[in-house]
């Protein structure tokens, strides 16, 4: 009965991320011990302030449906979160909560783009980003950058890309995959370009706003004439080790504020009451409060780096924030053992998955295929046995 499956959801393809975690959890499952570096995912425990908020919601009965944008009160504690550390100044009314920053995302997607809109995508990208655009008729249009670059968008490419038929850009900083981010100076070349080329939107994707290693971040929305361009997405799974609880939200003009609650009120409503009142104390707490997650995260960074350094093949820099590193390993391809060649980063990944138990994420899923993405949002330890095991499975390709 699948030919009953419509055209959509079979052109849509698997979240890379989520198909080897799956790939992992199976091997797992058969008494194999596989060293996952493949999901984004902290391994911290949310922080007690944050627990105990919720479980005062339970007890205080917070169990009913609350507004399809988010309690208000919690709204205005985003609102609060975004004059104290992003200088931008959205009201309770343009912020808009949803079940975690992709489906923040995918609503601005769908109230923007029309059938044949293009859409900027600077890669490296997120996953999604491309099967987003897809799914809502749109025409991913991928900006390529390089490790010599830092895998930052340059203002003269961007300028090259832009078409009347540009409708949006998304992109993410600090990013994933890459952890390349941008300084003021940088964003505002960017923003440059942006306001003298065109009438689009931007999704600026800030989840990892809290996990940068080089001063302060810097909002797109917050600069000279991007306020009313921008649509700041942010939440909580990363930089408070919140993953679970689906909290993510956005920041952006009215109208879109707008559409994005229609969007939401059809699909999924609010979400998850308790959730928010977690959320709330996690966006008012000071960031200090979450800072040793940064310091570990840091000293896994140089770690890792050190470690990925010595592999044959590798080519590294040193992201500017989130937790990965996306070496370009082209220099591998063509290698073989007896029973496995490796033609591209796809088969490099399954290689060392089979051959190392050790799950990466081929970067053809992030628009850069000469490249993995490995998270380093692990043990200390894990990530040595990973790079032991790596240098091993290296050992064998001739």
């Amino acid at each position: 009965m699948d030919h009953l499956l419509s055209n959509r959801v079979n052109n849509l393809a698997e979240s890379a991320t989520i198909a080897m975690s799956r790939k992992s959890r199976e091997l797992s499952e058969q008494g194999i011990k596989v060293v996952n570096l493949s999901l984004g995912e902290p391994d911290f425990n949310t922080p007690d302030f944050v627990k105990n908020a919720g479980i005062d919601a339970i007890n205080n009965n917070f169990s009913k449906y609350p507004p399809v944008p988010g309690y208000k009160d919690l709204r205005e504690a985003i609102s609060t979160k975004f004059k104290r550390d992003n200088n931008i100044d959205y009201t309770s009314e343009q912020i808009v909560v949803s079940t975690g920053a992709k489906q923040s995302i995918m609503n601005a997607v769908l109230a923007l783009v029309n059938d044949g809109d293009e859409v900027l995508l600077p890669a490296p990208y997120w996953v999604s980003y491309y099967e987003m655009v897809r799914f809502a008729g749109g025409i991913p249009v991928v900006l390529p950058t390089t490790i010599e670059d830092g895998f930052k968008l340059q203002p003269e490419a961007l300028k090259s890309a832009i078409s009347p038929r540009t409708k949006l850009m998304i992109f993410s900083y600090p990013c994933n995959p890459s952890g390349a981010s941008y300084t003021k100076p940088e964003l505002e070349e960017i923003a440059k370009v942006i306001d003298e080329k065109g009438e689009f939107m931007i999704i600026a994707d800030e989840i990892y706003e809290h996990i940068n290693f080089f001063g302060e971040h810097t909002s797109l929305a917050s600069l000279p004439g991007m306020y009313d361009k921008t649509i700041t997405v942010n939440g909580v799974s990363k930089g408070f080790a919140m993953t679970g609880w689906r909290i993510g939200y956005i920041g952006a003009p009215d109208w879109v504020a707008a559409a994005c609650t229609k969007i939401q009120g059809q699909f999924t409503s609010g979400a998850s009451s308790i959730a928010q009142k977690a959320a709330k104390a996690a966006v008012l707490a000071d960031p200090k409060e979450i800072e040793f997650m940064k310091t570990a995260f840091e000293k896994r960074r140089r770690l890792f780096k050190v470690g990925l350094d010595s592999l044959p093949g590798f080519k590294t820099n040193l992201p500017e924030g989130a937790f990965y590193m996306f070496p370009d390993v082209s220099e591998l391809f063509g290698k073989k053992t007896d029973n496995f060649e490796i033609n591209n980063a796809d088969d490099l990944s399954m290689y060392f998955l089979t051959e190392a138990h050790v799950a990466t994420v081929s970067g053809g899923a992030f628009g850069s295929p000469n490249n993995l993405r490995l998270s380093y949002a692990t043990s200390e330890e894990e990530l040595n046995e990973a790079i032991s095991r790596m240098q091993k499975a290296l050992a064998k390709l001739k």
